[in-house]
């Protein structure tokens, strides 16, 4: 998206919602589902309109792990931190993804392609461990089972 565009969108997100109650994290949220992400670019306009200072949407932004300030990636990886999960290998499969993306949580491969995100539940317990890329859900997921899923999204 073009910088004039991104700021039009933002402006009238903004607009639309600045007289709500508590209107920064609404704001934000709308800001991240429309753009992907919250550009830094975009702070001092939000910033401005809610009569805030940007450290304090910054600081709204940087302590809700929710919430990006980078673009994210093709395909986001979610790994399930949830207790079912990591008591059936979900901790081994979330060193394998980090190792074999080269990435941490809350980063971007360097080609752009995979995100990855902790997730605390996908309501999959009992195909534990399970995790989320896009909108898909995958149960009992093995190491050779993400790299066989990682082969198909990078095809």
């Amino acid at each position: 998206m073009t910088e004039p565009t991104m700021m039009q969108t933002v402006q009238t997100i903004v607009a639309d919602l600045k007289d709500k109650k508590g209107a920064l994290l609404p704001i934000l949220h709308a800001v991240q589902n429309a753009l992907g992400y919250v550009p830094p670019e975009t702070v001092p306009t939000i910033a401005k309109e809610l009569n805030l200072s940007r450290a304090e949407v910054h600081g709204v932004i940087s302590f809700y792990h929710y919430f990006r300030d980078t673009a994210p990636g093709k395909h986001t990886i979610q790994v399930c931190r949830a207790e079912s999960c990591l008591s059936l290998g979900g901790k081994e499969l979330e060193n394998h993804v980090k190792t074999k993306l080269g990435i941490d949580y809350h980063e971007t491969t360097a080609d752009g392609q995979f995100s990855l995100e902790p997730i605390y539940c996908l309501g999959n317990c009992a195909c534990s461990p399970a995790i989320q890329i896009g909108k898909d859900v995958y149960g009992k997921v093995s190491t050779a089972d993400f790299d066989e899923l990682l082969k198909e999204k990078s095809a």
